[in-house]
């Protein structure tokens, strides 16, 4: 990849129709006026090119960032420079929404080189299911992992090729790994105790269990659940405060940003503010208020990616905030969190889906797009605008 090119600042035209929760049941008139009159305080420019790109990771003190590519491949990228192939990259089962996953370095990085990845991985007849695995990263020479190990994996293995989650985040003191397994369709097992499916588990760094989780007195699967009654989980972040949130899609409506705590159950399918495809109805939230309700929820929907919590000097003013990848319609929607709940302050659209959000040391953000057709996916990089 050669020099980034720059492209035309986008004008503010921002979703005359915008809409956003201020509590999880609803949208709000004055939230949509406030979002609908932002003005979008960046540039854009292209920095590279993908095909069907999952995941982005930058890592630190270098010009590079690791890629992944739902079919398969792992790129080295760097930043006016070349893309190159990381060999050692896992076979996956790929089709429907599986494929590569994500790509997180490890807290210790620095001294150990160790990232994590996850994919689908096919098993016994016609079922998969998501994996998380270790390896070393050998940035000298040709980039590639070494001694990839699978440390976790959904149980069961199901038929299908759809919400398998499978993002990965650390907490903040780097002592436990957390993995978001999806429902994969299936729904129920969301809210049974014999499986991970539609569960946010915690481990420690090798995979194993960690100790305190609030289920492990059940043994089993059991120890490793954090919390359960989730769909489709394609966030999973903690915010400066170290609260944890995830970031799921809904069915026809009710996407959700939820602060998940542990032991608690979030209620799907159960109860939802959104309904089936079919049109069948599903019970709301403030039905069932022995679930976890949603810090805010979105109806029409904004079919989110991944998201972080801004920290950087680039825009300082939005420091704190949620800054999510939106794949339709298509853009970056900004939140304000308050406690146990959030409020959608801004969006700002973009030309195609967003997968993926990021932020360099610097402060810059990275958007990836989701673009199916074969080197379709551009990496953008924003800039604040100059006045």
């Amino acid at each position: 990849m050669r020099k980034s090119v720059l492209i035309a600042t986008l004008s503010p035209l921002i979703f005359a129709t915008a809409s956003c929760g201020l509590s999880p049941t609803g949208d709000s008139a004055a939230a949509q006026a406030q979002a609908a009159n932002a003005a979008e305080p960046f540039s854009i420019s292209v920095a590279g090119q993908f095909d069907q790109p999952w995941a982005i990771a930058f890592i630190p003190g270098t010009r590079y960032a690791l890629v992944s590519e739902m079919k398969g491949r792992l790129k080295l990228w760097e930043e006016g420079g070349q893309v190159r192939d990381v060999v050692g990259a896992p076979l996956v089962d790929y089709g429907g929404q599986g494929g590569f996953g994500d790509v997180v370095l490890a807290p210790d990085y620095a001294t150990t080189g160790n990232v994590y990845l996850s994919w689908a991985e096919s098993g016994e007849g016609d079922t998969r299911g998501a994996v998380v695995g270790k390896g070393k990263l050998q940035l000298e020479g040709q980039p590639r992992i070494n001694d990839l190990k699978v440390i976790w994996r959904q149980e069961p293995k199901t038929t299908g090729r759809g919400h398998y989650s499978h993002r990965i985040a650390f907490s903040p003191d780097g002592k436990y790994l957390f993995i978001a397994s999806g429902d994969r369709q299936k729904m129920t097992p969301a809210q049974q105790m014999d499986g991970n499916l539609g569960k946010i588990v915690r481990l420690l760094p090798d995979g194993t269990p960690a100790p305190g989780n609030p289920f492990a007195d059940k043994g089993g699967v059991n120890a490793q659940i954090w919390s359960l009654g989730h769909r489709n989980i394609l966030g999973l972040k903690f915010d400066q405060q170290g609260q944890l949130w995830d970031l799921e899609h809904g069915p026809a409506g009710g996407d959700e940003l939820n602060r998940v705590e542990p032991g608690k159950n979030y209620g799907w399918p159960v109860v939802s503010n959104g309904d089936h495809y079919d049109g069948k109805k599903i019970p709301r939230h403030p039905t069932r208020p022995d679930f976890a309700t949603p810090g805010i929820s979105w109806n029409p929907v904004i079919a989110p990616g991944d998201f972080i919590f801004y920290s950087g000097n680039g825009f300082p003013t939005w420091k704190g905030q949620a800054l999510i990848a939106a794949m339709s319609p298509a853009g970056l929607v900004r939140v304000e969190m308050d406690g146990n709940t959030a409020r959608e302050l801004a969006r700002y659209p973009m030309a195609q889906r967003i997968r993926d959000i990021d932020q360099s040391e610097d402060g810059t953000l990275w958007l990836l797009e989701d673009g199916p057709p074969p080197g379709a996916g551009r990496l953008l990089k924003l800039t604040p605008a100059k006045n």
